[in-house]
């Protein structure tokens, strides 16, 4: 069975900014296509994630996060457990979990950086359509 269906996970933590790469995401892939989902934030993508991929509905999940270093804990603890969460959640659903979750080295709440982030982030989206729709022409011509 070919699915038509993508589901996208957000995290509501710099919503402004993570909410753009579904912007980008949809440049490629029909938002007629496409389920949102929110979470809180990134930490929460992983489980969710595992279980829209294995509900059987999608050809692909992506999950965008925005982790940054808010000086009170160790964001790229958080950051590598959300990456590896997800491609576990791939992994053992069988079906592409995408990730946006990006953690810059430097990241200041001014309009300079916000403007450089919702930019990174549309095009992140445009990247992560390109390896959902890819990957599942790979998978069907595999099965063929």
């Amino acid at each position: 069975m070919t699915h038509t269906r993508y589901a996208f996970v957000k995290a509501n933590w710099h919503a402004d900014i993570v909410a753009r790469a579904l912007d980008g995401f949809c440049e490629l892939i029909p938002a007629d296509q496409v389920d949102v989902f929110d979470v809180p934030g990134a930490f929460e993508m992983p489980l969710l994630a595992r279980d829209l991929a294995l509900t059987g509905r999608y050809a692909a999940v992506a999950a965008a996060a925005l982790v940054v270093d808010g000086g009170i804990y160790r964001h790229d603890f958080v950051a590598q457990a959300v990456v590896d969460g997800l491609m576990r959640a791939g992994l053992d659903a069988g079906v592409p979990v995408l990730s946006i979750s990006l953690t810059p080295h430097q990241y200041q709440e001014t309009k300079h950086h916000n403007e450089i982030f919702r930019s990174h982030f549309v095009e992140k989206g445009r990247e992560a359509a390109r390896a959902a729709l890819a990957i599942a022409e790979t998978r069907r011509s595999i099965a063929a």
